[in-house]
């Protein structure tokens, strides 16, 4: 299996959720199983039948979260050093050439994009298209509406 880069905020986040899976989750959907058993007939039981898919997945996300984080290559952006190169967790400031509107996102790992919070994926179009670049650089990035040109304004690693 290859490795999966996460920032150290987006390991935190999903240590967070098997937690919660682990501690609150899966005791939760036990004892809704166990309840819907002392009901009697299970073959027509609707609560029991929910809360036995429910577990189900709830038992495959913690499975997903802990083969992920096996996998997964932490990364801290403020101890990279990458000579103003834009790499993954690198914080970039970008103008549209066009729209002159500026952006700044953050390159992070699959499960932790969150455009709302200027967090893009690693294997998005733009931050594709934005690796390895400087500031000063245009990058083209081939958008749903055609081609968009973006200006490199700055490269922070925060």
């Amino acid at each position: 299996m290859s490795t999966i880069p996460l920032t150290k905020r987006g390991a935190q986040m999903l240590k967070a959720e098997l937690e919660r899976l682990k501690s609150k989750e899966r005791p939760a959907v036990i004892n809704s199983i166990a309840e819907a058993r002392a009901q009697g007939d299970l073959s027509e039981n609707a609560e029991y039948d929910a809360a036995k898919e429910k577990q189900g997945f709830i038992e495959g996300r913690i499975a997903e979260l802990e083969s992920k984080l096996s996998a997964a290559q932490i990364i801290d952006p403020s101890a990279v050093d990458a000579d103003g190169r834009v790499v993954f967790g690198a914080t970039v400031e970008l103008e549209d050439v066009d729209a002159g509107k500026t952006v700044t996102y953050q390159i992070v790992g699959d499960d932790e994009a969150d455009l709302d919070h200027g967090l893009i994926s690693i294997s998005s179009p733009i931050a594709r298209a934005l690796i390895g670049k400087v500031e000063g650089d245009v990058a083209s990035v081939q958008a749903p509406g055609g081609v968009r040109e973006w200006e490199i304004i700055s490269v922070k690693y925060i």
